[in-house]
């Protein structure tokens, strides 16, 4: 049986980690996507089960309590984590895992996977990710505010992670993830 892998994709809030994660998977179906769970409320086009699994702060906390989260994270105002049972599942069963999470959650991954491949996304400027942001048209100018100075803190952190790339062209930095994972290894 092929080798299990946990591959972590962060960077910050709009520089295009799950634009990036979509073309990656769908050049490369036999990756696995790990589905986040939630206390977030669904975004318009949002399904549960696909794109997170959503659940009230409870549920999520006993989650936590029962060490049932390989890892979570508290960002603006909401809690996401990774399913511990779901990524070790296949793993165990050879499949490379893709986790897209925040900066608090790779570091807890470090310490409890730090076999695992940790990708970080940089943006090309400061000003690029504030347009990007900017652009996707969510969020008020104080959200706007909290998650650059939220971004400049991620992007001094970038240095932890095994591999960093910046998403300044699409296709580029695509390529450059590919030939990260697949370099030395096929999955």
């Amino acid at each position: 049986m092929k080798s299990g892998k946990l591959i972590v994709l962060t960077g910050p809030s709009g520089v295009g980690k799950g634009t990036l994660l979509r073309a990656l998977l769908r050049r490369h179906p036999e990756l696995y996507l790990s589905v986040s769970v939630t206390t977030r409320s669904p975004r318009k086009g949002e399904i549960n089960g696909k794109h997170y699994y959503f659940i009230d702060r409870q549920q999520f906390e006993k989650l936590a309590a029962n060490g049932d989260l390989l890892e979570w994270a508290e960002f603006a105002g909401n809690y996401y984590g990774t399913l511990r049972r779901q990524v070790e599942t296949h793993i165990n069963q050879g499949k490379w895992v893709v986790l897209e999470i925040e900066l608090e959650g790779a570091r807890q991954i470090k310490q409890t996977y730090p076999e695992a491949l940790r990708i970080f996304i940089l943006p090309p400027s400061m000003e690029e990710l504030e347009n990007r942001i900017r652009a996707r048209g969510q969020d008020s100018e104080e959200a706007i505010a909290l998650r650059l100075e939220r971004a400049r803190a991620e992007i001094a952190a970038a240095y932890e992670f095994d591999i960093l790339i910046v998403n300044d062209d699409l296709e580029k930095a695509l390529e450059r993830i590919e030939a990260a994972l697949f370099a030395s290894a096929k999955c």
